[in-house]
């Protein structure tokens, strides 16, 4: 009884490090230029072509990646590095070479995928409804 006693407490004492799913520790890991709320992606809401996306924050991207900090780095639940990409094109007068630059970020998200888990951080942070005339 003892045994199964002293098993439980290092179990308790041992979770809460375990993993890096708190905010405070996966901060602690972040590029200085990512922040957890930032939003990476849009899924939508329901099947309709027409719906409002649902934002999707770095921290709801990291948790379901089941991230870990280690060494001050973060790594998914299967041991890959996660790395972070800013993603460029929200441009409101598009510089004259727009599409070279989105084909070379294109380029370099396909080499950076065959080594890292990459979570890709949209260029449109702001609020994204529009105003009706």
């Amino acid at each position: 009884m003892q045994q199964l006693l002293a098993l439980a407490l290092m179990i308790m004492a041992w979770a809460p490090t375990a993993t890096c799913t708190k905010p405070v520790r996966i901060s602690s890991c972040l590029p200085k230029n990512v922040e957890l709320a930032a939003i990476v992606q849009g899924e939508p809401v329901n099947d309709s072509a027409k719906a409002e996306p649902k934002p999707v924050t770095v921290e709801q991207r990291l948790n379901e990646l089941k991230a870990r900090c280690k060494n001050g780095k973060l790594f998914d639940r299967n041991g890959k590095e996660i790395y972070f990409v800013h993603l460029i094109g929200c441009w409101g007068n598009p510089p004259e070479d727009y599409q070279e630059q989105l084909d070379r970020q294109q380029q370099e998200l396909r080499r950076l995928k065959e080594k890292y888990t990459v979570v890709e951080i949209s260029c449109a942070q702001g609020d994204r409804k529009v105003i009706a005339d």
